[in-house]
C-alpha cells in the first residue's frame, strides 16, 4: 500500500470512532472529527453542570414560551374577529392574572423548598397544588360577583357553563404554574420545556381546528383543553418518575419544610411590587402621552423585558443548588452573576445596535419614536443580572426582608423617577428612569453581595439530598 493510501485509510478510520485526543493538532485525527469530539467534551461538561444546565434550560423554556405565545395570538387574529380576539385575550389575561393572585407565590416555594425535601416531597407538592387551587378558585368567584363593576365588558361570563368553565380554568392554571416549580426542584428542568412547548403547540393546532369547525368561543376553548393536556402529562412524569427518584435519593436526613407560607408570603409581597412597577409605568405614559405613547413604550418593554424574565428563569437553578448544598451557595452565586453578566452582554450588545430594525418590523413609527427607549430598557438588563442574584441568595438564606425591600427599593425608585423625568424628556424619559434606578440598586447591591459571598455558611442550612445525577441525564432519566 501507497502512502498515499495508508494516509486516506487512517482518516477513514479515524472519521468512523470517537476521538478523544489528548493531543494539540496536527495529530493523526481529521479537523471534523476533532471538532466534534470537542464539542460533544463541551457538551458533557456543561451537561454535567447542573447551575449551568438547568438554567440554560429554564431561560429557554421562558424564551420559548412567549415566542410560541405570540404566535397563538397572531394565528387567533387570522381565524377571528377583532371583537372575539378581545374578549377572549381579556378573558384569560383575568384568569391568569387572578391564579397568580391566588396561588400565593407557592410556585416559587417549590423552587426553594423541593431540592431538600426529600421523602416528603409528594406531600409538599400536593398541598401547594391544593392551596393555590382553592384560593384561586375563591379569588376567581370574587371576581365574577363583581364583574358589572370591575370588567362590565366580560359579562358574558356569567352564563353557568362559562362560569363554571372560568373559575376552573383559573384554579388549573394555578398548578400550571405550579407544576414548573415542583419540576424545576426536581431538576426536571427538560420537561419544564417540554411541557410548556406542548402547551404552546396543542393550543395553535387546537385553535385551528376550532376555527375550522367554527367554533365560536375557540380561542378559549383551545387554551383550556392545550392547559388540561400539557397539565396532565407533566404530572404523570412528576408523580410517577421525578417525585420517587428524588425522594429515593434521600438519606433518612430531611426534615418536613418549615414555615413555607411564612417565606411565601414574603416572597409573594415582593412579586407584588415588581408587579406595581411593570404595572404602573405604562398607566402613567398613558396618562401622559397618550395611546400612541403607550404603544411605543409598551413594545419597546416587551422586547426588552424578554431579557429580564430569561434572567429570572435562570436563577431558579440557583435557588435549586444552593437550597440541595447551601455550603456552595456563594460559590454558585458567584459563577451565576459572571455567566449571566456574559450571556446578557451579547444580547444587550444586539438588541442596542439593531434596535430600529427590530421595531421596524412594526412599522416606521415604532422604529422613529421607540427605538430610544427600547436601547435605555435593554441596558437595564445588566444590573438585573445583579439584583436577580440577590433575590434569589435572599431566597436560598431565607432573607425575609431582602426578599422584600429589594424589589420594594426597585419600584418605588422608577415610579418615583418615571414620574418626575417623563413630563419633561418623554419616553426618553421613562428609560432615563429605569437606568438610573436599576444601576444605582445595582450599585448598592454588589457591595451586599461581595459580603454574602465571602459568607461560607448560609444561616439556615438544610440537609442536602443527593441525588444519584447532577441533570437529567444520569440515572433515572426520562429522556
Amino acid at each position: 500500500m501507497s502512502a498515499l493510501d495508508h494516509a486516506r485509510s487512517r482518516r477513514r478510520t479515524a472519521s468512523a470512532r470517537p476521538c478523544s485526543c489528548p493531543l494539540a493538532l496536527p495529530c493523526e485525527c481529521s479537523y471534523p472529527v476533532l471538532l466534534r469530539a470537542r464539542l460533544r467534551a463541551a457538551t458533557e461538561r456543561l451537561r454535567a453542570d447542573s447551575l449551568m444546565h438547568n438554567g440554560h434550560v429554564l431561560a429557554a423554556s421562558s424564551i420559548v414560551a412567549a415566542g410560541l405565545g405570540a404566535f397563538f395570538w397572531i394565528l387567533a387574529t387570522r381565524y377571528y374577529s377583532v371583537e372575539a380576539v378581545g374578549r377572549s385575550y381579556a378573558a384569560l389575561s383575568a384568569a391568569m392574572f387572578l391564579a397568580t393572585l391566588g396561588s400565593l407565590n407557592l410556585g416559587d416555594a417549590l423552587v426553594r423548598f423541593v431540592p431538600a425535601a426529600g421523602r416528603h416531597t409528594r406531600r409538599l407538592v400536593l398541598w401547594c397544588y391544593a392551596v393555590s387551587a382553592g384560593c384561586s378558585a375563591l379569588v376567581a368567584v370574587g371576581f365574577l360577583l363583581l364583574l358589572p363593576v370591575v370588567a362590565p365588558n366580560l359579562r358574558y361570563l356569567h352564563s353557568p357553563v362559562l362560569a363554571v368553565s372560568f373559575v376552573a380554568a383559573t384554579a388549573g392554571y394555578a398548578i400550571f404554574v405550579l407544576q414548573d416549580g415542583a419540576l424545576t426542584g426536581t431538576r426536571r428542568t427538560g420537561w419544564v420545556l417540554g411541557e410548556n412547548a406542548v402547551f404552546a403547540v396543542a393550543k395553535s393546532l387546537l385553535l385551528a381546528g376550532c376555527a375550522a369547525l367554527a367554533v365560536g368561543t375557540g380561542i378559549l376553548v383551545a387554551w383550556a383543553v392545550a392547559m388540561v393536556v400539557s397539565i396532565g402529562l407533566a404530572n404523570v412524569v412528576l408523580f410517577r418518575r421525578a417525585v420517587p427518584v428524588h425522594a429515593a435519593a434521600d438519606d433518612g436526613t430531611a426534615e418536613p419544610p418549615q414555615r413555607v407560607l411564612r417565606w411565601a408570603g414574603a416572597d409573594y409581597l415582593g412579586n407584588l411590587f415588581s408587579f406595581a412597577s411593570y404595572s404602573a409605568v405604562p398607566l402613567i405614559v398613558l396618562a401622559q402621552l397618550g395611546p400612541e405613547g403607550s404603544a411605543y413604550y409598551s413594545l419597546a418593554f416587551v422586547i426588552a423585558s424578554t431579557l429580564f424574565v430569561a434572567t429570572f428563569s435562570m436563577g431558579h437553578s440557583l435557588v435549586v443548588e444552593g437550597a440541595r448544598d447551601p455550603r456552595r451557595l456563594a460559590e454558585y452565586a458567584g459563577r451565576m452573576l459572571r455567566h449571566t453578566g456574559l450571556l446578557l452582554s451579547g444580547a444587550v450588545l444586539v438588541i442596542v445596535v439593531g434596535a430600529p430594525w427590530i421595531l421596524s418590523v412594526f412599522g416606521a413609527a415604532y422604529a422613529e419614536n421607540g427605538t430610544a427607549v427600547l436601547r435605555l430598557l435593554a441596558l437595564c438588563a445588566l444590573p438585573i443580572a445583579v439584583t436577580n442574584v440577590v433575590i434569589q441568595v435572599s431566597r436560598v438564606r431565607r432573607a425575609l426582608s431582602w426578599m422584600v425591600g429589594v424589589r420594594m427599593a426597585s419600584a418605588v425608585m422608577i415610579i418615583t423617577l418615571v414620574s418626575v423625568l417623563l413630563p419633561r424628556y418623554g419616553l426618553v424619559g421613562v428609560g432615563l428612569a429605569w437606568v438610573i434606578a436599576e444601576y444605582t440598586l445595582a450599585a448598592f447591591l454588589l457591595v451586599v453581595l461581595r459580603r454574602w459571598l465571602r459568607t461560607t455558611e448560609a444561616p439556615a442550612v438544610e440537609p442536602r439530598v443527593a441525588e444519584p445525577a447532577a441533570t437529567e441525564g444520569g440515572e433515572g432519566d426520562d429522556h
